[in-house]
Parts: structure tokens; sequence; C-alpha cells
């Protein structure tokens, strides 16, 4: 089965103004001379999503989206659907993160929810799961990611563009990063649940790894066994790291 082209993907959080364009410009400008064999996207804060679209329309380097509600519009005040975010640009969208489910309470059904919006609106969901520190250590770790597979993603997505990030948490911003055993076992058990929930589709689906993804590490966790791209949050700010990360893929 041949598996879909891999996907870097940056996570802006809740960092970039204004002047963190000229950092993107530089990615697609590198990206244009030398096209990568992944595909690039980078995923800003919502107010810069519509001037990230226009600066980098044309180039290979998409945009997505951090979040957006299930709902389409309504009295939601602060909140994105996936229509606005479509409308501003965008092609992707980050969901289920582990900083919106611990911060936000975000639960599998309301991930799922989101993600049959994204589809809804012609996003396609990047939709995050990962365990902690104490899930690990409880050896829970494929039976906590399994099951947040499951729950995460909605029957709609069948035959449809989307990708899973395995993003373990205490990995996130830590500088630790598992063992590439440890990464290889979770990234199987993801493929097997994808594969029995989509079948051929699932088989093919990009899961990417996140969790202190930077340029000296990338080549080796790309090459592993079921890892179709990376989800990279810090190193994805500055061109220079991120352009690292891509030419590894």
């Amino acid at each position: 089965m041949t598996a879909l082209r891999p996907l870097i993907a940056g996570n802006w959080k809740m960092n970039g103004l204004e002047l963190s364009l000229d950092e993107a410009r530089a990615v697609a400008a590198a990206v244009e001379a030398r096209p990568p064999a992944a595909r690039v996207a980078i995923c800003p804060p919502a107010t810069l999503v519509h001037r990230l679209a226009e600066a980098l329309g044309g180039t290979g380097v998409e945009v997505g989206g951090q979040d957006c509600r299930a709902e389409s519009s309504g009295a939601f005040t602060g909140d994105v659907s996936a229509e606005m975010l479509t409308d501003a640009g965008a092609s992707l969208v980050i969901l289920g993160h582990s900083e919106r489910r611990a911060g936000y309470g975000e639960t599998d059904a309301l991930v799922a929810a989101k993600a049959g919006a994204a589809h809804r609106a012609a996003l396609e969901p990047i939709v995050c799961v990962g365990e902690t520190r104490a899930e690990r250590e409880a050896g829970r770790t494929l039976d906590i990611v399994t099951g947040q597979v499951r729950g995460s993603l909605p029957e709609v997505l069948g035959g449809k563009p989307f990708a899973v990030a395995y993003e373990p948490v205490w990995a996130i911003g830590t500088g630790l990063t598992p063992t590439s055993e440890q990464i290889e076992e979770v990234h199987m058990a993801i493929r097997e649940v994808l594969t029995a929930m989509f079948g051929d589709h699932g088989a093919r689906v990009p899961i990417l790894y996140g969790g202190s993804v930077k340029p000296s590490n990338a080549g080796e966790i790309l090459r592993l066994r079921d890892v179709g791209g990376a989800l990279v949050g810090g190193a994805s700010l500055k061109a220079a790291d991120f352009l690292g990360i891509i030419e590894a893929a």
C-alpha cells in the first residue's frame, strides 16, 4: 500500500506578529527553490491566517488554523468556525492538541465534532493524540492513544484527507523525546486502528510525530516505520530551523 506524501506542519501556537510573516516567506522561498519530498504547512494564530495565506499564495506552502468551533456560526464570542478559516485562506486545521484537551477540557467527542466541521468546510484536519507522563509510567500509553484515535475521528473522514499527529504530552516543549522504539510502537498501534476504521485509506493516512522535533533529531524520527511527517512547535518559528526539518523528510 503506497503511503500518502509526508506532511511537515508548523504549529506557531500563540506566537507571531506581522514581522513573523518574513520567516514564513523565507520558508516558502526555499521550498520554491528546492521542492522537498514532503508537503509543508504553517499554522499561525488566527490573526495571521488571512495575511499568511495572501503572503504564501501560489507557493508550495499551505496555511492552516490551530483550532475551530464545531458549529458553523452563532453566539460564540471569540471562537472561529471552520468556514471562517476556509474563508481566510486556510486548507488545514489542527484539532485536539493536548494543550486544548488539558487547558479547555476538550473530549474525544468534541474533537470528533470539530473534525466533522473541518470536513464540512473542506479543511484537512490534523487530529492530535498523546499520553501524559503519568499515563506512560502506568503502562497505559497504547490504551490511551488508540482510544483517542477511535473517539476523535468521525466516520465522515473515510476516504477524505486527514492526518493523525502523535504527540506525547510529556515531550511537547520539554526537549525530551521518546526512544525510536517507543515512537514506532505507538505509530504502529495507531496504524492498526486507522486500518480497522477506514480500510485501505486508513493504511495510507499520514501519522505525524510531534514533541520537541528539531533539525538535530528530525532525520532519525522521520525514517522510523509509520512516521509520515512531523507536527513542529517551537522549531517552526524560525525559517532556518523549520527548513532543517523539512529537508530531513
